[in-house]
Formats: C-alpha cells, sequence, structure tokens
C-alpha cells in the first residue's frame, strides 16, 4: 500500500496535523514520522490514552497544546513552523456530543475549519496541501446507495451538517483563493487507540474482554461501511500527496474497504475474532435509535480511479488486528 505514495515527498517535510492526539490523528502521525515528515500537532487538550503516548511518540513531534477556534494560535503555527502541509482532523466527532450541544459543535468543527483556512491563506508561501476531514455522515439521507461523490449532501443532524459547512467553506477558498484542498468522506474508521467505548468496534471489544455479552442498543440491523485505521492514514496520505502535485484540488473523495455490514454482523465477527465460545451479543433494541440514518454505504471507485487508491485491509483482518491491540496495550483501561 504505502510503495504508492512516495517516502520523499515527506522526508523533512514541515507537516501540520490538527486533533493529533486523537484517534486516526495518531496512526496518521504515526506513518508520517515513518516517513520522515517533521510533525507538528495541534490538540486542546491533553490525551494521557492517546495511542501517541501508548506508543512513546509523544515526543517525536512538536506538539502544542490550543484551540482551533482561536485564529491567531492557528496562524502563528502556520507562520513560525513554515507548515508546507495541514491535516485538519480537530473536531468534535462524537455523535451524540454534537447532538446534546450543537452550538459547540459547530464552534469547533466550522470555525475550526475557516480559522485554519484563514491562516493558511495568509501564510501560504510555501503550502502545497491541505486535507480536510468530511464524512460519510455529509450525504444524509440518500435514495441511492452507495454514496457518490457527485450526489447533493443532505447531512442534517448537526454533526452531518458541520461536515457540509466544512466541505462547502473549503471548497469556497480553494476556488476562491486557489489553496490546495482536498476532501476526505471516510467510512466509520475503527483500529486499535479508538476509547471512545460507545462506538460499536472498541465497545464491543471492551465487553469481550470484560467476558461480558456485547449490548446492542439498536436491533442490530442499521449498517455501516468500515475503514481499518492504517488504510484511513494511508487514504489522508495519498490525497495530500496527489493535491501538492496539482491533482484533485478542491474536490472530495470516499474512503472504505466496501464492506459493509449490520451492526450485528459486525458484533458477531468480533466476538468470532476473539475466540470465545461463551459471548452472545445482546440485542435490546425493539427498532431504529432515533435520528440514526438506517444505511450508510459508500462507493471509492472514484479514489481507485483519481488516486490509485484501494484499502488494504479486509474487514477481518482490520478486526482482528484492531482485536490483538486492545488485549496488547488497552488492559488497564478496560
Amino acid at each position: 500500500m504505502k510503495a504508492r505514495v512516495s517516502k520523499n515527498f515527506w522526508r523533512d517535510k514541515n507537516v501540520l496535523v490538527t486533533g493529533s492526539l486523537g484517534f486516526l490523528s495518531s496512526w496518521l502521525i504515526i506513518d508520517l514520522l515513518e516517513r520522515g515528515a517533521g510533525v507538528t500537532g495541534l490538540n486542546d487538550d491533553y490525551n494521557p490514552r492517546s495511542l501517541l503516548r501508548l506508543k512513546g511518540l509523544e515526543k517525536k513531534i512538536c506538539f502544542i497544546q490550543g484551540s482551533i477556534t482561536d485564529y491567531p494560535a492557528v496562524e502563528r503555527i502556520f507562520t513560525q513552523y513554515d507548515i508546507q502541509v495541514c491535516f485538519h482532523l480537530a473536531a468534535q466527532t462524537i455523535e451524540g456530543a454534537c447532538r446534546r450541544s450543537p452550538l459547540t459543535a459547530f464552534d469547533t468543527n466550522i470555525k475550526g475549519t475557516w480559522n485554519m483556512l484563514e491562516a493558511a491563506r495568509n501564510s501560504r508561501q510555501n503550502l502545497e496541501s491541505i486535507v480536510i476531514a468530511s464524512s460519510d455522515k455529509a450525504y444524509g439521507e440518500q435514495k441511492e446507495l452507495p454514496y457518490r461523490e457527485d450526489q447533493e449532501l443532505l447531512g442534517r443532524f448537526p454533526y452531518d451538517a458541520s461536515k457540509v459547512c466544512d466541505e462547502v467553506i473549503a471548497q469556497s477558498y480553494s476556488r476562491t483563493f486557489g489553496l490546495p484542498v482536498g476532501i476526505t468522506r471516510c467510512a466509520n474508521i475503527y483500529g486499535g487507540g479508538d476509547f471512545h467505548w460507545s462506538r460499536i468496534v472498541p465497545g464491543t471489544i471492551r465487553s469481550v474482554l470484560r467476558n461480558e455479552n456485547p449490548v446492542i442498543r439498536s436491533d442490530g440491523t442499521p449498517v455501516r461501511d468500515y475503514l481499518y485505521a492504517e488504510d484511513a492514514a494511508d487514504a489522508y496520505i495519498t490525497l495530500a500527496e496527489a493535491v501538492a502535485g496539482g491533482k484533485a484540488k478542491g474536490e472530495s473523495f470516499n474512503f472504505s474497504a466496501e464492506h459493509h455490514k449490520s451492526v450485528l454482523e459486525i458484533v458477531k465477527m468480533i466476538i468470532a475474532v476473539s475466540g470465545k465460545k461463551n459471548i452472545r451479543p445482546d440485542v435490546q433494541g425493539k427498532g431504529k435509535p432515533y435520528q440514526e440514518i438506517d444505511r450508510q454505504i459508500l462507493s471509492a471507485a472514484k479514489a481507485g480511479k483519481v488516486l490509485g487508491w484501494k484499502a488494504g485491509y479486509s474487514l477481518e483482518e482490520g478486526l482482528k488486528k484492531t482485536f490483538d491491540w486492545y488485549v496488547k496495550y488497552a488492559a488497564e483501561y478496560l
């Protein structure tokens, strides 16, 4: 997979990752460090359970504690550290939290994006590429599946709507000011280092490792696409290099392994990976969760055609690697 992009491109490159102690950000930074990039990370608080800390890599990046909503701080980072590539992942990503506090979510997710883009515009002498994290949730409820990039974005719930706004703002900066922007719409990302137990994969793994039956709050039928974290990091890096090379500027791309499963199927797969015969899913819901899209399925055909990208891990392989990670690293947090 990684042979598709050039290590030479990343060697000594000044890279900013916002939301740097997050789950996906950590996997991305690990990959960037392996490629020889110099990474600056912005995060609003210190996360003692960050994957970077667990792997002993925190001191290999220049860590700046601050908020993406603080424009002067963001602008200072771009100018002081001569940022050449920016991966913008800082956001409130937990949908339940966005619904409980939509103003906070909009402030972080939308204002944070325009702050980053404006800082990049004002400090763009050596800027080569910006990759902005949108989401498959931006599509909302669609009549035609799988989702394709030319469909209208119908996201209406707070998190979903914030990502629609991010995309419109990013495309505005790209079209008006020529900023080298690319946008990712990823399937549900899973992998080691995710401690948001409300998510289906880490939550199920925690239950299994506790020898408890995993609880499914719905009726188990909602369907999602899934993408292993290392594949997601590779997708971000692939898109950043393509944009820097003059390809795909201002465009959005779906990234998915294109293997959609129901919630119940995912839980059963994790139980099978664990090898535990005495665990059974506890399906408690009598219907679909309130305000949740029933089926979210992505086509990654455009990413394959334009970027030459394809997921490297099957769902079975990714879940096995994820389960093994929690067994090895996360016992104290279960």
